[in-house]
This record gives structure tokens, C-alpha cells and sequence, in this order.
């Protein structure tokens, strides 16, 4: 999905097939192509990654799929020439280990027919893409990337490198990962 329409083109596409197969569905969405769905960044990206169902604006786990939305999400692959995992659970670990406090009310909600969308906020991008790119570190991944693109102040970095620690309270995480990231984006003492 190498463009913001495309990506919007995949999700209408699902939302009106959910909507002719008398289906409804309403996800949390996370990572590169949420951003690029909030024009927040340019880039390309392979898939979606959803993080939560979301039910009466409480959060629920992502992962399995159900029956209607796997199948749903298939056809939409093979209709649009996608990746069959073009829509995916993947991050969906991260809303037990907790996400940033207040993330789905600022989320901000995009409707696709059928389809309910909710894209992650910057805030929340950055304490995500911070503990992702700590998770890939030395790699200088697309994580970091992301981050960068978001300009986070020094604030915004301290908020996630904490919320990061909660996630992961090793020394290790902390010495050769997490310490290294905010070094690099040049707050040493945070």
C-alpha cells in the first residue's frame, strides 16, 4: 500500500463488504500506517496494525480475528492485490501489557462504512514508536524514523521513555537499548 489512498481505498473496500455481509467492526490502529492515515507521516507501508477492537469505546484484545473479519480482510487481499496480512493483529500484545493512559480518548475515529476506525494519536505515536525503536535498537529501523518525523519535544520524549521503563524495568532494556535511542535523539539525561 504504497499511498494515503490506497490505504483508504483497502479500508472502504472492507468497510462496505463488512457492511453487504451485515457486519460491523470498530478498530484501533496503531503504527506506520496510522500515521499516514493522520498525515502525520509520508511514507510508505506494507499493512495496518490494529492494537484493539474496540466495544462501547472499551479497548478488548485484537487477536484472534473473528471468522467474519479474517474472511473479510482475505477477500479484500485478493480483490485489491494486497499482502493477505494487510490488516493485522500484530501489535495486539501491547493493550495487555498496557498502552499510554487516555489513548482512546484521543484517538481520533475515521468511518469506512461498516468500518469504525480509530487511529492512534501523535502522543501516544511517540511513546509507541519510542518503545519500538528501543525494542530494535542498534538497527536504526523505521521506528526511529517515525519518531523523528513526529519532532517530539524533550517532554514528550521523558512521558515515553517512562511509560517505556513500565514496559520493560530491565537494566538491560534501559542500558543498551532505551538509554542509546534517547541519547541519539539527544536527550542523554532522561
Amino acid at each position: 500500500m504504497p499511498s494515503p489512498d490506497a490505504l483508504h481505498e483497502a479500508l472502504a473496500t472492507l468497510g462496505a463488504l463488512l457492511q453487504a455481509r451485515g457486519q460491523r467492526e470498530s478498530l484501533a490502529l496503531v503504527g506506520g500506517g496510522a500515521l499516514v492515515l493522520l498525515g502525520l507521516a509520508h511514507r510508505s507501508t506494507r499493512d495496518l496494525d490494529v492494537v484493539a477492537r474496540v466495544d462501547g469505546g472499551a479497548l478488548r484484545p485484537a487477536e484472534p480475528f473473528s471468522d467474519a473479519l479474517r474472511r473479510a480482510v482475505a477477500d479484500v487481499a485478493r480483490a485489491l492485490d494486497l499482502a493477505p496480512d494487510w490488516l493485522n493483529p500484530g501489535p495486539a500484545a501491547l493493550l495487555t501489557q498496557g498502552l499510554p493512559e487516555g489513548f482512546a480518548e484521543r484517538a481520533h475515529r475515521r468511518d469506512y462504512g461498516a468500518l469504525e476506525v480509530w487511529l492512534a494519536d501523535r502522543w501516544d505515536q511517540i511513546h509507541l514508536k519510542l518503545y519500538a525503536a528501543a525494542d530494535h535498537w542498534p538497527d536504526r529501523s523505521r521506528h526511529l524514523t517515525d519518531l523523528l518525523r513526529l519532532q517530539p519535544s524533550a517532554a514528550e520524549l521523558a512521558a515515553a521513555a517512562r511509560w517505556c521503563r513500565q514496559h520493560d524495568p530491565s537494566v538491560p532494556f534501559e542500558e543498551a537499548q532505551l538509554a542509546p535511542v534517547l541519547r541519539h535523539l539527544g536527550l542523554p539525561d532522561v
